[in-house]
């Protein structure tokens, strides 16, 4: 498939993961591909990967979403040297999980910080081109916690919050050929799931209806259909990514 030939894709939290899977995917459709992340050695890396594999064109740059002004001048450069904004895929995220009664101010803001107004920042940033050019596609990252979760009163709230927000953006953006969605992804094998110890990832695996996590590429999948043109009908949801964990529980 080549459906995102002469398209502008930004990402951030980019250099692994679930960022790194979704900028390879649209590097394969022949997207010039923007990735942001804040490690920058990791960043390097996963641009020397796509440059060797699939030769696309792309620009790196080490970015802290929480900062409005570095992503104010990190989106100026995607539209300087790539000469235009088509998809921006809001991913960067962290987690700091606690009982609400352990949860210091500083690990509230921080996952707030990045999970929730830093995708407000590169929205704002990117709307003026994205709206200039007639035409637009946002991706932000929510979770299945947001609907909760125990220990996660930060990032649920976060998650949630950028429920709220994409389904506003997707009214503003709507007029001007602007879409704009959310994906939660479910279960994924990432780092953080490895790093999980065998009875609790157990457990959590049977309670997915297909009874297996998800991998990277299955978001790849996800984003780079509701990052198309065939997607351009679709605005103001979330797509649960998620084997079915997200129905609930089954008496079976």
């Amino acid at each position: 498939m080549n459906r995102y030939h002469g398209r502008v894709v930004s990402v951030t939290g980019a250099a692994q993961g679930l960022g790194l899977a979704m900028a390879r995917r649209f590097a394969e459709e022949g997207a010039s591909v923007a990735l942001a992340d804040v490690n920058t050695k990791a960043l390097s890396d996963a641009a020397a990967e796509l440059t060797i594999a699939h030769h696309a064109e792309m620009l790196t740059d080490t970015v802290d979403v929480t900062d409005s002004a570095q992503v104010d001048r990190w989106i100026a450069a995607v539209t300087t040297g790539l000469g235009r904004l088509d998809v921006l895929v809001n991913n960067a995220g962290i987690i700091r999980d606690n009982r609400v009664e352990d949860i210091s101010d500083l690990d509230w803001r921080a996952v707030v910080d990045v999970n929730l107004t830093g995708a407000f920042h590169c929205a704002r940033a990117a709307f003026g081109h994205m709206r200039r050019q007639g035409y637009g596609r946002v991706i932000n990252f929510s979770s299945m916690s947001w609907r909760g979760n125990f220990g996660q009163a930060n990032y649920v709230a976060a998650k949630a919050g950028v429920v709220g927000m994409t389904r506003t953006l997707a009214l503003e953006g709507a007029r001007h050929g602007i879409t704009v969605n959310a994906i939660a992804p479910g279960l994924i094998e990432t780092p953080m799931l490895a790093s999980m110890n065998g009875p609790a990832r157990e457990m959590l695996t049977n309670k997915i209806p297909m009874r297996h996590t998800g991998r990277p590429e299955d978001i790849a999948e996800a984003a780079a259909f509701l990052g198309s043109e065939a997607a351009g009908y679709i605005t103001g949801i979330v797509l649960d990514v998620d084997g079915g964990i997200s129905i609930g529980s089954s008496i079976r």
